[in-house]
Formats: structure tokens, C-alpha cells, sequence
């Protein structure tokens, strides 16, 4: 005896009966087969495996099968039997259809740590395992997240079935688990190859498609992803299921394709839901098309679909970044009125677009009803309110709120905090505070990432201070940002002191193809609306306005989208182009727009062609700036050749070149298109153009535009106000003048340096006009008779 003594469950008859079966035993073997059955679960649900010997224990096929089976035993005495009959190799070997058993007891019972060991243990036993088990086992490995274990159970389905025949539904378990692992490029190597290899006749399922798709959009595969959708879309026995198109129309719509993303919708619009409705509404909001979004909102709220808690978001989102403050406070009401509680990102989304449209004193009502309603603020809020502070001439509030949130809540900064602080130190001029600043950061462990060393590089540069380099470099120790931009610097310093290549001598960098008067071509003409396909109706339709965008197959493009400029993290890949946009910043800043010309001049010897629009704006301003019309009108020209798309900075320039060349009346043309095709103007753009009205003396258009902004819930900043008195008073309309300083003082609007030089300018003329008024005297004619 192994253990000191026999299976007192299993009798010596039915052990010997089972060992020696014969024709005329008492016990029929299926009987016998019942009992040890019995009497081995019985003993192991008691004891486990320490009371069975395996000389007395009779083991078959058809036993184990009946253990493994039975619902009243543990899966854990089961594997720990199963293992224990794997000891009596050679004797007995467990077959084929036992380790199916144990495998589907082991997914079920989530023991899938157990699979490895089990796979090698049955390729030692030369067993196969079926294509149900091998799909169960890999859709379970695939929900726990066991995505290596799911692909090593694949190789070894591909190297032990008979033939290397593996059924081809099971690659839609890889597809998934590949596609949730972030391996897109083996995930589409395996999807090319089942497609036109020698499985040609596979088909996948749409929830491996899906999964495959929305794994290309989030890592931004906007080639793959096409080429993707338009194989799918190739076969014939495929069709996409609702959530397969909702995907697809919301990735064409966030790379910008509107056209694509309307045209599935009008694919699918008998089965759109909920969510292809919030995906049309998300889309129409990133290409700045807030208005037909809002249409079709309500347009939503009738077609027997209810807005939920997404349709919100995306639309309170949408309206706040293209300062629709009006609307967004209407749909965040109506939000709240339906039972929808707003929560901590929403509520950044609204005080962040609160603070851009210049509403500082409803932005800090609604930071108090957020913590009255006990929504949880976070870092970024506090972010959103110190930025937005600064932004607002409310500096002394945004450092008494930072200085309290490091002392008391220290939680809530970050190392985004620290460096919005910097920037504004930087701007004041306060280049020793920003520095001290700095140290701290790097003191509390937070990153000083390259949106603070540029603010330092231009504070340093504006005060000529290069030689704090050193210092920044020694008080920042970890990682290696700080030591490669100084490198860079010295790189680009020696790059600009060498002599120009003869061979480009008096070649323009810029050539233009046009002037920039002629800048209404850029802008679609209203023949691309009524060149649309006509729109048949639909009587039916729950949703006439969503069906006519999806019909307009001509419409305008999105003139520019609603995405933001992201925090640089000093990324490998757009190092140097960032670096080049802050080094473009310091040149432009001091005004040497031929150091600026030789940067941007080596970066395209170099091959750098993924330049953003900041660098095209920036060298396009300074040139306006500068008077050279023509060179901007080329870099306008080379950034629409490297499909570099346009933004609201871009058009800012445009009104503002076009102001300085005296045309206020085409500046004032192309805001009025930008907003008939729905584009969304930001303060800039309003004091941009009012600036050039009022200068080309057309101040009843600049009084209407000033109103115009006010009525689109955009509060007038300080620079708002004072174009509005200069502008006026240069007129001689002295009570205009102080109507509108008056308007400021009660807006709570803090005048600057700016404005004390306006009304010094102001009080000037006002005491000419006194002074004319009070030395007025009546003179008589000398034939009067009275003076005789």
C-alpha cells in the first residue's frame, strides 16, 4: 500500500470483477463502472488523492470521463484526480475526449492559469484537442485578458491537428484577442492572409471585424482602417451589423471624412440607434459644424430616440469649444431637467469654454454649484480655473488658488499646474520666480516636460539671459529633455551661422501662386451647396435634416475642425518639430524673420515634412506683421500643398493681413462665409476684424460686429473694449467713446497699460472739445445798430 492502506470506498470484488471482466460476472461492467464511480468521487470529495493507490485503484476511460462529468465534484479535486491519473503513465494515458472534459471544467471554473501545463501534458500524450474545445478554451483565455496564452493555444491547434486544418471561425477568437493586445500589425497580417490565402473562402464575423476596426481607430491607422472597411465592404456574403457602421462613421468623421461617415449613415439609417445618432453628432462637432449638430439634436428628441447621457456630452462638448456658451447652457439645463447628472468631466468641459468666452463670473458660479451638488473636482479642474484666471487678467486670484491647493490639498496639482504657473511667471516677466518654480516641480517628483523649458528658452531669450541654461540643466536631473534641447539649440545655433547655399540664392522659400487679396478663392463658394444631389423625400423620415446632410454629396468641407492643440510631451518622433516651433517662437518673437527662414530652410533639408499648423501660422503672421503680403500668401499656398489643414489661427491671420492692407470690406466677406458654413469665430477673430473696421473708418459695421460677439455668448475682453474707445475717439465720436469705457468699468473688465494710454488720448480730445465749445463767442457785425 502507498499510503499504508487500501480504498476502503472500492471493494476487492468490484476490483477484481473490474480488472478481469468476464461474460458470466455478476456485476455487468457499465454497473461496476457506476459504483467505482461513485466510490472514487465520494473519497476524493473527502480526502482527495492521498487515499487512492494506484495498484488497487481500477482506472479507465470510461471512469474518469464519469468523474470529470460529475457536477457535484470540486473543479479542484477534478484537476487534482486528473493529475493524479497522469502519474500512472504508462499504464494509462488520459485520451482525447478527457482532456476536452478537463479543459471546459477548467474554463468554466476559471482556472486558466491550469491551461498551459495541460496543453504540454497532452502533446506528451499525443492526443487531440477538438475544434469546440479549442474554440471555448480560446474564448475564455480572450475575456480574462489571457491574450498570450489564447495565441500560444492557437500555435498549437495550427501544429497538432490532423492536416494543420484549423477551422476558420477560430481565427476570429486571434483577430480579437490580437486587436485588445494592441498587435494591430499581426491582427492584419492575419486578417490579409485568411482573406487571400489558402482559407479564401473565410468570412469573419462581425464582432471580430468590429473589434479589429475600432482597434485601428484608436491607434490612428487611417490607411489601414480604409483599406480595411473597403475589403469588408468588397465581399459579398459580408454585411455589417449597427454597431459595425457606427464604428466606421465615427471613424471617418474623427480623420474628417464627413462625406464618408453621412454616406454609411444613409446606408443604415432604417436600423440607426441611439448610438449612430451620438456618432453623427460627435462627427459634426469635430468639423466644426456645432450648428447642423444641434439641428439634428432636435431633431433627436422627436424621432422616438432618447438622448442619453452621451448625446449630452458630446454635444455640451461640441458647443463649448466653438463658444456656442448660450447653447451649451441650454442643453447642460436640459440635461440636468431630464435626470442626466453632469459629472467632473463634463463640468471641466463647460468651465474650460466658460473662461475662453470670457465669462469669468459665470465660470465661478458654476465651479460653486459643482461643489455644492458634491461633483468631485479634480487636478484638471483646478487647472482649467488657475489658466483660465491667468487668461482673464485675474492673475493675483490664479496664484492665491495655487499657493492654496499646494498647501492644502496637494492632491490636486500636478505637474500641469506647475507649468501654466511658469507660463504666466514667464509672460510677467518674472524669469528668477519661474526658475524657483521649476525647482520645486522637480523637487515634488513632477516631469518638467517641454512646454515648460520652451516658456523658460522665451523668457530667457526676451531678457537675454542664455546664460541660466546651466542653471536649468543642474536643477533638473532626471531624464534627458532638458540636456537634448540644449544640445539641440547649440545643433541649431551652428546650422544658422553657416552661409546659404549659392544654388538657392534669390529663389523664394515661398513662391506664391496668387496674391493675398485674392484670398476668397480659399474660401468654398456657395455653387459647391447648390450643385448638391437633390433630396427626395421622405414623408416617413424621422429625421428630414439628418437625411439631407447625408444626401448633399457636394457639400462644403468642414473649413476648420474643433480639435485643440495637445500638451507636447517631447514624444521621440516630434521632437525636433516642436523644438522647431519653440525656436521659430523666440526668432519671430524678436522679430528676425531671417533666422526664422533658415530654421524652417534646414528642417526641409533634413526631410522634416509633418509640420504642424502652429509653425505655418507663425511664420505667416510675422510676415503680415511685417508688411510682406506676398511671402505670406506662399507659405498660405505651401500649407495647403502639404495638406497642412487650416484652423481658426489661420483665419485670424487672414482678416488681420487683409485689415492691414486696407480691404476691411473682403476681411468682413470672409467672416460672413466662414459663418454661413457654420465655422465657429473665437474672440480673436471678432477683435481682429472690429480692429480693421474701425480703422478703414466703417464703425457701424464694427459697432454691429462688437454686438454680434456679445449676442453669440461671448463676453469682450480688455482688448475688445479698447479697440472699441481708440477706434471712437480717433473718429471724434468722444461719447461713444466713454460709453464704452463705462460699459467696460461696470463689466468688471480691468483696464491695462493699453487702455491708459487710449484715454489719456481720450481725455485729450474731450478737453480740445470743451475748450472749443467754452471759447466760442458770438461775433456782431459791425452795420449792426446797436453797436453804434
Amino acid at each position: 500500500m502507498r499510503h499504508g492502506r487500501a480504498s476502503a470506498a472500492i471493494s476487492p470484488t468490484l476490483s477484481r470483477h473490474r480488472q478481469s471482466p468476464s461474460k458470466t460476472s455478476p456485476f455487468p461492467q457499465q454497473l461496476c463502472d457506476i459504483l467505482i464511480t461513485a466510490s472514487l468521487s465520494k473519497t476524493l470529495s473527502q480526502s482527495g488523492t492521498r487515499n487512492l493507490d494506484a495498484n488497487s485503484t481500477p482506472i479507465s476511460e470510461p471512469i474518469v470521463l464519469q468523474i470529470l462529468r460529475r457536477n457535484s465534484l470540486d473543479p479542484s479535486k477534478k484537476l487534482t484526480f486528473f493529475r493524479w491519473c497522469l502519474s500512472l503513465r504508462p499504464v494509462y494515458k488520459h485520451s482525447s475526449s478527457a482532456y476536452s472534459q478537463i479543459l471546459r471544467t477548467v474554463c468554466r471554473a476559471g482556472l486558466l492559469g491550469e491551461v498551459p501545463d495541460l496543453l504540454t501534458s497532452m502533446k506528451e500524450d499525443a492526443a487531440n484537442l477538438d475544434q469546440t474545445t479549442s474554440k471555448l478554451l480560446l474564448d475564455s483565455l480572450i475575456r480574462s485578458g489571457e491574450y498570450d496564452s489564447a495565441l500560444g493555444v492557437l500555435d498549437y491547434m495550427e501544429e497538432e491537428l490532423v492536416g494543420g486544418c484549423v477551422n476558420p471561425t477560430v481565427y476570429d477568437s486571434v483577430l480579437i484577442a490580437l486587436a485588445r493586445k494592441k498587435e494591430l500589425r499581426l491582427a492584419l497580417s492575419i486578417f490579409f492572409k485568411l482573406l487571400e490565402g489558402s482559407l479564401s473562402y473565410y468570412l469573419p464575423g462581425n464582432l471580430a471585424a468590429n473589434e479589429l476596426l475600432v482597434g485601428l481607430r484608436r491607434g490612428d491607422m487611417k490607411e489601414e482602417f480604409k483599406t480595411v472597411f473597403e475589403k469588408l465592404k468588397g465581399m459579398k456574403r459580408y454585411r455589417f451589423d449597427t454597431c459595425g457602421y457606427n464604428i466606421c462613421i465615427h471613424g471617418f468623421g474623427t480623420w474628417g471624412d464627413l462625406e464618408s461617415a453621412l454616406s454609411l449613415f444613409r446606408e443604415m439609417k432604417e436600423s440607426a440607434d441611439i448610438c449612430t445618432y451620438n456618432s453623427l453628432i460627435h462627427v459634426l462637432c469635430l468639423g466644426g459644424r456645432v450648428r447642423d449638430a444641434l439641428v439634428v439634436w432636435e431633431e433627436l428628441r422627436v424621432s422616438g430616440h432618447e438622448p442619453d447621457n452621451s448625446t449630452y456630452r458630446v454635444l455640451i462638448q461640441g458647443c463649448c469649444k466653438s463658444y456656442r456658451m448660450d447653447d451649451a447652457m441650454r442643453v447642460f439645463g436640459e440635461m440636468e431637467y431630464n435626470g442626466f447628472v453632469p459629472d467632473t468631466v463634463l463640468y471641466n468641459s463647460v468651465l474650460d469654454g466658460m473662461f475662453k468666452a470670457r465669462k469669468v463670473v459665470e465660470a465661478c458660479e458654476l465651479f460653486e454649484k459643482m461643489v455644492t451638488e458634491g461633483v468631485r473636482a479634480s487636478c484638471w479642474t483646478y487647472n482649467i480655473l488657475i489658466d483660465g484666471l491667468f487668461r482673464n487678467g485675474r492673475a493675483e486670484a490664479g496664484f492665491t488658488l495655487f499657493c492654496d491647493l499646494k498647501k492644502k490639498k496637494g492632491q490636486f496639482v500636478d505637474g500641469v499646474t506647475f507649468s501654466i504657473v511658469v507660463l504666466q511667471l514667464c509672460r510677467e516677466g518674472k524669469v528668477d520666480g519661474a526658475v524657483k518654480l521649476v525647482e520645486e516641480m522637480e523637487a515634488r517628483g513632477f516631469s518638467v516636460d517641454l512646454v515648460t523649458i520652451s516658456s523658460l528658452l522665451i523668457g530667457f531669450h526676451k531678457q537675454g539671459r542664455w546664460d541660466w541654461k546651466e542653471k536649468l540643466m543642474k536643477h533638473v536631473r532626471e531624464g534627458n529633455l532638458v540636456p537634448n534641447v540644449l544640445r539641440w539649440n547649440a545643433g541649431v545655433e551652428a546650422s544658422l551661422k553657416r552661409p546659404q547655399g549659392k544654388d538657392k540664392d534669390y529663389t523664394p522659400m515661398f513662391p506664391s501662386k496668387g496674391s493675398f487679396l485674392d484670398i476668397m478663392s480659399m474660401v468654398n463658394s456657395k455653387e459647391a451647396e447648390e450643385e448638391a444631389s437633390p433630396l427626395e423625400d421622405d414623408p416617413w423620415s424621422s429625421s428630414p435634416y439628418m437625411d439631407q446632410l447625408a444626401h448633399q454629396v457636394n457639400q462644403p468641407k468642414p473649413l476648420f475642425a474643433l480639435a485643440r492643440g495637445q500638451r507636447v510631451e517631447a514624444k521621440p518622433d516630434s521632437f525636433d518639430v516642436d523644438m522647431m516651433n519653440t525656436f521659430l517662437s523666440i526668432y519671430l518673437s524678436k522679430g528676425d524673420l531671417s533666422l526664422a527662414c533658415k530654421l524652417f530652410e534646414i528642417f526641409n533639408d533634413m526631410g522634416v515634412t509633418d509640420l504642424t499648423s502652429y509653425t505655418y501660422n507663425s511664420m505667416m503672421s510675422s510676415f503680415v506683421k511685417k508688411g510682406y503680403y506676398k511671402t505670406a500668401r506662399g507659405v498660405l499656398d505651401q500649407m495647403g500643398d502639404n495638406f497642412c489643414a487650416a484652423d481658426i489661427a489661420t483665419y485670424n491671420v487672414i482678416i488681420q493681413g487683409l485689415g492691414k492692407m486696407g480691404r476691411a470690406d473682403l476681411a468682413s466677406a470672409v467672416l460672413d462665409r466662414l459663418t454661413e458654413q457654420g465655422g465657429y469665430l473665437d474672440i480673436v477673430m471678432y477683435n481682429t476684424l472690429i480692429n480693421a473696421l474701425g480703422k478703414a473708418n466703417r464703425l457701424d459695421e464694427a459697432t454691429r460686429l462688437f454686438d454680434h460677439m456679445k449676442s453669440n455668448g461671448i463676453n469682450p475682453d480688455v482688448v475688445s473694449y479698447n479697440t472699441m474707445i481708440e477706434v471712437n475717439s480717433k473718429a471724434g465720436r468722444l461719447k461713444e467713446a466713454y460709453k464704452y469705457l463705462k460699459v467696460m468699468l461696470d463689466a468688471n473688465c480691468l483696464p491695462n497699460h493699453v487702455t491708459d494710454t487710449i484715454l489719456d488720448y481720450l481725455g485729450k480730445e474731450m478737453e480740445k472739445a470743451r475748450f472749443k465749445k467754452a471759447s466760442f463767442v458770438r461775433t456782431k457785425p459791425n452795420n449792426d445798430p446797436s453797436s453804434s
